[in-house]
This record gives C-alpha cells, sequence and structure tokens, in this order.
C-alpha cells in the first residue's frame, strides 16, 4: 500500500510537567501524516473539499507504546490500510528518529461525503492516483 514517512519535532508546547508528550498530540501527528500522504498524492484536502468533497473522522484509535519526550525528532509513517466503497483507512506507526522503537500505532478511518454531507462513493480521482502510484512503486515519500 501506499507509504509515507514525516518527521516531527516534539515542541515543548505538546508535552505536559514531565517534558512527556501529551496523548492528543499523536492524534495531531497522525492528521500531519495523512496531509503529507496526500501531497505525496499531489493533491491536498484543501483541493479535495474544492472539488466538493469532505473526509470526515468516522473512527480514530492509537495504541500507545512508549512516550515521546520534548525536543525528540519522531518519525510519523503512514500508509493506507484499505479504500473502500466510500472510506478509506489510514494506518500510522509514530517511531523515534532512528526507526528502532515503535512509540504509538493506530489508524483513522474517513467516509466520503458531498457538499450536503450526505455519504458518497470516494472519487476516482482518489482511487485512480493511488493505484497509479502503487504500480509505479512510488510508495515512500517524507
Amino acid at each position: 500500500m501506499l507509504c509515507n514517512q514525516t518527521k516531527i519535532r516534539v515542541i515543548y508546547a505538546d508535552t505536559d510537567a514531565m517534558g512527556i508528550v501529551y496523548h492528543t498530540n499523536y492524534i495531531k501527528w497522525f492528521e500531519i501524516g495523512r496531509g503529507e500522504l496526500f501531497r505525496q498524492m499531489d493533491m491536498t484536502y484543501a483541493w479535495v473539499e474544492e472539488q466538493g468533497y469532505g473526509m470526515p473522522l468516522t473512527e480514530v484509535y492509537a495504541h500507545y507504546l512508549s512516550p515521546a519526550q520534548y525536543d525528540q525528532l519522531l518519525l510519523v509513517e503512514t500508509e493506507i490500510g484499505y479504500v473502500k466503497r466510500a472510506s478509506i483507512r489510514f494506518n500510522y506507526t509514530i517511531w523515534d528518529e532512528f526507526r528502532e522503537k515503535a512509540l504509538v500505532e493506530g489508524h483513522s478511518v474517513h467516509a466520503f461525503v458531498d457538499q450536503s454531507r450526505r455519504i458518497v462513493r470516494i472519487p476516482s480521482f482518489i482511487t485512480d492516483r493511488i493505484k497509479q502510484l502503487e504500480q509505479t512503486g512510488g510508495s515512500h515519500g517524507g
């Protein structure tokens, strides 16, 4: 499946009083990884919305394995887990900078809706681009 790797540096505002990353920041980093995966596909969320589609979150899950700390460099690995008729799943692993230790594993599922917020099929410009990149081996970015 299509995959992207994005580097993130933990800033002080992302941590608690102990210098450990606050748990909801990992969900924010999932979004950053997802956005970069879309850029790798030569599109952005804003452009998808301009085409008349939204991608509301319907599910998010995070399994916290080891804490990240202030000033640590992280690697957010994002891949497409599946593409269904009207939804797409993204899988995430957040690693230490050397990709030696997984800190968080998770996923998010997004439906596709039209401007009236009715669930619709995933637009072909997305599914066609995913297939094209998978066939040409354009699966890693970052």
